[in-house]
């Protein structure tokens, strides 16, 4: 009787070894270290749409599966969100768990300027975010949503505003405009809207000859006196005759001289031509242009023109003959220089 019981005793002593080993085994694998990688992390990406398996496989690809049937009972817990996360070195498959089921992404910067056009926008987002550059330009071109914001085909740009923004990689385009109205609405404050009415322009307006200036100058210090250049010329009705807008019409923005034939194209953007602005921005302006255009100073040059010395600067006139002496000191300079075109 005695050996009977000492041979249960070892016998429950086994199970009782088994089972807190498989307990040990189960608590380690899943909160012990599951990722495989060396990195300090990496980028997770959960497609939308994705089902349980595309997630699986997603994990297995940056390596953040150390033990795949482990993975499986925590994640079929609850329903992977999709999104852009960042999986950490060491990271247990719980915290793991616990971060696609609460959907815990991490947000991406995106920064754009120097943009020229919609489809420019549309790549960069296109290269950050899940949806496609397509489907971002579809949607920068939708009438629906250009009505709604009282733009059109040739103004939609000015809605955007170059900055550096974090959204979620999820974004779709119609939440990216609704983002970017946001922001648009706050940048136009009352104080800018207070601008805008003494200058008696729209803010489409402020930004399309915002974008002329910025394509004008690199320097500050001279853009709001360009700005006043601009609106001396539209308030006496004087053409705008700004090469940035002709170059725009041509499709050579790399071009450094124009020439006298390319004022004849026919186009509502040559302001050799056409008096007034163009049709809309001839690219996405800075806010810090859009402010130069709201704040310029009251003067009474209608000329200008860049320095012989090629330093950026302008030089600024006051009548045409002035504008000639300086207009033709700078072709010498770029004669000197060989750049004929």
């Amino acid at each position: 009787m005695a050996k009977r019981k000492g041979k249960w005793l070892v016998a429950g002593a086994v199970l009782a070894a088994a089972a807190g080993l498989a307990v040990f085994v189960a608590w380690h694998e899943v909160m012990g270290p599951s990722t495989r990688f060396t990195d300090e992390s990496r980028v997770l990406l959960i497609p939308t749409g994705s089902d349980f398996r595309t997630a699986m496989d997603s994990l297995e690809r940056i390596e953040a599966v150390h033990d795949e049937r482990a993975a499986e009972l925590l994640l079929k817990r609850g329903t992977i969100k999709p999104g852009r996360y960042r999986v950490k070195k060491d990271m247990n498959l719980r915290a793991i768990a616990r971060m696609l089921h609460a959907g815990e992404q991490e947000p991406v910067r995106i920064t754009f300027s120097n943009v020229d056009h919609l489809q420019e926008l549309s790549g960069r987002l296109g290269r950050a975010l899940e949806p496609d550059s397509v489907a971002f330009l579809k949607a920068f071109l939708d009438p629906d949503q250009q009505r709604e914001a009282g733009l059109s085909d040739a103004t939609m740009i000015s809605l955007f505003l170059p900055n550096t923004y974090e959204l979620w990689w999820t974004t779709t385009p119609d939440q990216f405009i609704a983002r970017m109205r946001k922001e648009h609405v706050a940048f136009w404050n009352e104080s800018r809207r207070e601008q805008l009415a003494a200058l008696k322009l729209s803010a489409a307006e402020a930004s399309t000859l915002a974008s002329i200036v910025q394509a004008e100058t690199v320097k500050m210090a001279d853009a709001p006196t360009i700005a006043g250049v601009y609106l001396n010329r539209l308030r006496i009705g004087m053409p705008l005759q700004a090469d940035p807008t002709l170059k725009f019409a041509l499709g050579t923005g790399e071009v450094q001289r124009l020439l006298n034939r390319d004022k004849e194209v026919d186009s509502p953007y040559n302001t050799y031509r056409y008096t007034g602005l163009p049709p809309g921005p001839i690219n996405m302006p800075e806010p810090r242009f859009i402010d130069a255009v709201l704040s310029a100073p009251k003067h009474d040059y209608l000329y200008f023109c860049a320095r012989a010395d090629l330093s950026g600067y302008s030089d600024f006139a006051r009548t045409y003959d002035q504008h000639l002496v300086n207009a033709r000191r700078y072709q010498k300079a770029l004669n000197a220089r060989k750049i004929y075109r």
